[in-house]
């Protein structure tokens, strides 16, 4: 059986940025900084995507340095540049938590595949 599951409970290191894509999809992009102390000391700070986040939810409600908990699934995206073939690892959002409690859910979200 094959799992890809991701949950991170972290600080926003950058503010979520909203985009509306030609297809009137929307897309929520931000940083989260997760630390970790074993097996050793560490700060990763992981992009994250959320796709179609509810019309009510707003980016301005955030704050650089919030405590975020975000569920969802890890994905690695390709892409030709000119520097050739190039790579990305990144969080897919379900669903997007402010503080540690998943009960104070911003909301959750259908995701969308490429």
């Amino acid at each position: 059986m094959d799992l890809n599951v991701v949950v991170l409970a972290g600080l926003l290191a950058s503010l979520p940025e909203l985009l509306t894509l030609e297809s009137g999809m929307r897309c929520a992009k931000m940083l989260v900084a997760v630390k970790t102390e074993s097996p050793r000391k560490r700060l990763d700070v992981l992009p994250v995507v959320w796709w179609n986040p509810p019309e009510q939810w707003a980016p301005a409600s955030f704050q650089k340095g919030q405590r975020v908990l975000v569920s969802g699934a890890l994905q690695r995206r390709f892409w030709e540049a000119s520097e050739g073939r190039r790579s990305r690892i990144e969080i897919i959002a379900e669903t997007v938590s402010l503080g540690d409690s998943p009960q104070s859910v911003a909301a959750g979200a259908e995701t969308a595949g490429d």
